[in-house]
C-alpha cells in the first residue's frame, strides 16, 4: 500500500518519459519522501555478457563531490605499513585478528584495502567478502603497497563498481541533500568511467538503460543520449 507521500512522488514522475540527466538530478530531490538524507543511486544496464571475462565490467572512479557518506576502511597489511594506514585515516588496521573476525562473520566495513604480500592469506575469505563486494582487487586500486593513497582516495569519494549477473551496475553517487548540479556531475563522472571501460568485444548498444532513484522513491528513467558526451 503506497503512502500519501509516495503517491504524490509517483505522480510527479512521468513513467512514459525519459528525462535528461540534468532533469533527473533536479527531480530526484523533489520527489524524495524520507526524513533522513537519502542515498541517490544510479542503475545502469550495459550491453555486455558478464559471463565473459573481458565483459565483466568492474572498476573505480573518484566522484568530484564525494558520496556524502563517510566510508569505514579496513587495511589488511604487515606491521611496517600500519602507521601509513592509520595516518591516512583508516578505521581498522591489522591482519590476523581481522582475518579471524571476518571468518567469524564480521564485515562491518565499507572498503577493504590490502597489500599484495598479504593477499595469499586473504584468498580464503573470498566466499565471505566476494558476495559483499568487499574483496580487495588490483583493478579497483584496493590491492596496493601505497595504502595511504588508497585510504585517502576512498575517504575522498572514490567508489568501486561491478556489473551484476543481469548486466547492471548499481552505484550510490550522492545524497538528496546535494545540489542538483553535484548529483548530475557525480553521475556523469561514473558514466564517463563506464564508457571508457567499454570492451571491444561488446556488440550493439553499450548503454542500454539508465535510471536514478533515491531511497524509497520512484525510479526516474534517463535518456542515455543525454549522457554520452
Amino acid at each position: 500500500m503506497a503512502t500519501k507521500k509516495r503517491k504524490i512522488a509517483d505522480a510527479k514522475v512521468d513513467k512514459n518519459k525519459q528525462y535528461s540527466l540534468k532533469e533527473a538530478a533536479t527531480l530526484v530531490k523533489d520527489i524524495n519522501t524520507t526524513k533522513f538524507d537519502s542515498s541517490v543511486d544510479l542503475h545502469i544496464r550495459l550491453g555486455v555478457d558478464p559471463k565473459k571475462a573481458d565483459q565483466a565490467i568492474r572498476g573505480s572512479v573518484t566522484l568530484p563531490h564525494g558520496t556524502g557518506k563517510t566510508k569505514r576502511v579496513l587495511v589488511l597489511c604487515t606491521p611496517d605499513k600500519e602507521a601509513d594506514a592509520k595516518g591516512a585515516g583508516a578505521d581498522f588496521v591489522g591482519l590476523d585478528e581481522f582475518i579471524s573476525k571476518i571468518e567469524s562473520g564480521w564485515t562491518d566495513v565499507d572498503v577493504i584495502v590490502a597489500t599484495p604480500s598479504v593477499m595469499p592469506k586473504i584468498g580464503k575469505l573470498g566466499k565471505i567478502l566476494g558476495p559483499r563486494n568487499l574483496m580487495p582487487n588490483p583493478k579497483t586500486g584496493t590491492v596496493t603497497n601505497d595504502v595511504a593513497a588508497a585510504v585517502n582516495e576512498v575517504k575522498g569519494g572514490k567508489i568501486t563498481f561491478k556489473v551484476d549477473k543481469a548486466g547492471i551496475i548499481h552505484a550510490s553517487i550522492g545524497r538528496v541533500s546535494f545540489t542538483a548540479e553535484k548529483i548530475e556531475q557525480n553521475s556523469q563522472e561514473l558514466i564517463n568511467a563506464l564508457i571508457r571501460l567499454k570492451p571491444s568485444t561488446a556488440k550493439g548498444t553499450y548503454l542500454k538503460g539508465l535510471s536514478m532513484a533515491a531511497t524509497m522513491s520512484p525510479g526516474i528513467a534517463i535518456d542515455t543520449k543525454s549522457v554520452q558526451n
